[in-house]
C-alpha cells in the first residue's frame, strides 16, 4: 500500500510533464500546397504496356492507330499513358456534312518538347493519337539526327474547318477537316533558332529539305492519307496529315 501512494502521484507528475512537453505524439498534419513550389507533386502516369506513341513506327502502325483510334477510352488511355493532354469535348453536328465526333483539344505532350503553335487545337482523339506518334517517332528524332537541333515548336494551319476538298478545281467531296480528322503541317522552329517551312524548304537535297521528306514518308505510315507538294500546288506550303481508314501518300 505504501509503494502504491508514492508511485501515484510522481506517475500524475510524469503524465503532466510528458503533455506540456510535447512528447506525446500527434499525428502529422497534412502537406499544404505551399510545401511545394507548384503546389501538389504531379503524379507521374505508369507507362502503357507497348503504348502507340512511344513505339517505333512497322508496317503495322497505321492498321494500329485505326483500331485504337476508333474507340474513345481506348484512345484516351493511350495518350494519358503517353502524358499527351487531351480534352475530350461532346459530340456536335454543325451541319448535315460537317461535324465532330469523339473528339476534343489537343494540348502539350509532356513527354516531348515541341509544342504546338497555335496551341489546344481541336481534333478526333483518332487524329491526335496518330499526330503523336508522328511527333515523337518521326518528327523530334529525324530534326536531330538531320537538322543536329531539338524541335521547339510545330507549325500549323489548323485542323477543324466545315469545308470541302482543296484541289484546286472546285471539288465537291467534303473534306477531312470538316470532320477534324485531319491538321496541316507547315514547318517546325528548332532550338538553334532556324525555321524549316514546307514553302521554301521542301526542294533540293539540303538538310532541311531531307528532313522534310523524311517525315512525309513517316507520316504516310501513320496516317490514312498523307498530301505533299509533291501531290499538288495547293498543298506547296503544307502537308495535310488526315487520320482516317484511307490507303493514300504522295
Amino acid at each position: 500500500m505504501f509503494a502504491v501512494s508514492r508511485a501515484s502521484p510522481f506517475l500524475i507528475a510524469l503524465s503532466v510533464c510528458l503533455i506540456l512537453s510535447g512528447c506525446v505524439r500527434r499525428p502529422p498534419e497534412p502537406l499544404r500546397p505551399s510545401s511545394y513550389p507548384g503546389g501538389y507533386p504531379s503524379r507521374t502516369e505508369a507507362p502503357l504496356v507497348g503504348g502507340l506513341v512511344d513505339r517505333a513506327i512497322d508496317g503495322g502502325t497505321q492498321g494500329a492507330v485505326v483500331r485504337e483510334g476508333r474507340d474513345l477510352e481506348r484512345c484516351l488511355a493511350e495518350l494519358n499513358a503517353a502524358r499527351v493532354r487531351f480534352s475530350p469535348v461532346p459530340d456536335r453536328q454543325n451541319t448535315a456534312t460537317c461535324g465532330l465526333s469523339q473528339g476534343g483539344v489537343l494540348g502539350a505532350d509532356l513527354g516531348t518538347v515541341a509544342r504546338l503553335a497555335p496551341g489546344d487545337v481541336e481534333m478526333t482523339c483518332q487524329t491526335a493519337l496518330a499526330l503523336s506518334i508522328w511527333r515523337r517517332q518521326s518528327l523530334e528524332p529525324a530534326a536531330r539526327e538531320i537538322l543536329g537541333s531539338d524541335v521547339v515548336q510545330i507549325d500549323h494551319m489548323g485542323a477543324y474547318a466545315c469545308r470541302n476538298v482543296n484541289n484546286g478545281v472546285g471539288s465537291n467531296r467534303i473534306s477531312a477537316h470538316s470532320q477534324a480528322a485531319a491538321l496541316d503541317f507547315a514547318g517546325v522552329r528548332l532550338r538553334d533558332g532556324r525555321r524549316i517551312t514546307v514553302t521554301k524548304d521542301w526542294s533540293g537535297d539540303a538538310p532541311e529539305a531531307r528532313f522534310l521528306r523524311r517525315i512525309r514518308d513517316d507520316a504516310c505510315r501513320i496516317f490514312g492519307t498523307t498530301l505533299s507538294p509533291d501531290y499538288n500546288a495547293v498543298h506547296h506550303d503544307h502537308l495535310h496529315l488526315e487520320a482516317t481508314d484511307t490507303r493514300f501518300c504522295r
